[in-house]
């Protein structure tokens, strides 16, 4: 008998890298899991994979449809669809479809999904939001703007959340990991192969770090632990932390 036994478990994202590492994990958790995924072909493999349920499509229209699939009931709710767009260019035009792209999925589908989902979990007094925000939400990213930018607002939005309703019985957790062996860091080229490669994990060890901070009723989730000293250093002295990453964005300028 597994932490999550029979409860409705929905992953967002799913198809891959993080998100099937997490519905991987809540199955063998004991859940019923519904995994989301843009890709429906990736998101049935993983389903059949795990004998969880494929509603593929929009993750930012899925909470109806992924409730029905449940039974009528969405114990755990984890926002992990994302999208990493690179940084403005001087004198280039600027990419609106990015950063519009970039916030409706990184954020807004995470105020969607909470709309839908807050007034029965208020009801009965239960319900779990799980939001993947990345190191970037707490630091920055060199190279990626948009991404830097509206992970800041996914993690403020599930602070947010989380002081709002943790009276009333609803729990949030923000998982904040910096590089994730997935097609994501991948696709970072040689910004993430400066600041990210070197430390990577693999999925599997955020959805054991995620379980672990549910147990313990943690807010924060720090697959990477010295994510904490950084983000200390960062609050300490602005000015100190911004020279260090100023460092770093020179290192990678020098290298292009």
């Amino acid at each position: 008998m597994g932490a999550f036994q029979e409860a409705g478990v929905v992953v967002t994202g799913a198809g891959g890298g993080i998100g099937a590492a997490l519905a991987r994990r809540f199955a063998a958790e004991g859940a019923r899991v519904v995994v989301n995924d843009l890709d429906a072909e990736r998101a049935k493999q993983v389903a059949g994979d795990i004998g969880g349920i494929a509603v593929p499509g929009d993750a930012s229209a899925i909470v109806g449809d992924a409730r029905d699939a449940l039974g009528g009931t969405v114990d755990v709710y984890c926002a992990n669809a994302g999208v990493a767009a690179d940084g403005i260019e001087p004198g280039q035009p600027l990419d609106e479809k990015a950063w519009a792209l970039s916030w409706d999925v990184n954020v807004m589908a995470h105020v969607r999904a909470a709309q839908d989902l807050l007034p029965a979990w208020l009801e009965r007094g239960s319900g779990r939001f799980v939001s993947t925000v990345s190191a970037a939400g707490l630091l920055t990213m060199i190279g990626a703007a948009p991404y830097a930018v509206t992970k800041h607002g996914a993690l403020a939005f599930a602070e947010w959340l989380s002081l709002t309703y943790r009276h009333r019985g609803v729990k949030v957790h923000a998982i904040c990991p910096q590089g994730v062996r997935t097609d994501m860091l991948a696709a970072t080229g040689s910004a993430g192969d400066l600041v990210l490669q070197p430390t990577a994990i693999e999925p599997e060890a955020v959805a054991d770090a995620l379980l672990q901070g549910i147990e313990e009723d943690r807010f924060l989730i720090l697959p990477h632990p010295e994510v904490a000293a950084y983000h200390q250093a960062r609050a300490g002295d602005p000015d100190r932390w911004l020279s260090g990453m100023n460092r770093i964005q020179q290192q990678w300028e020098e290298a292009r």
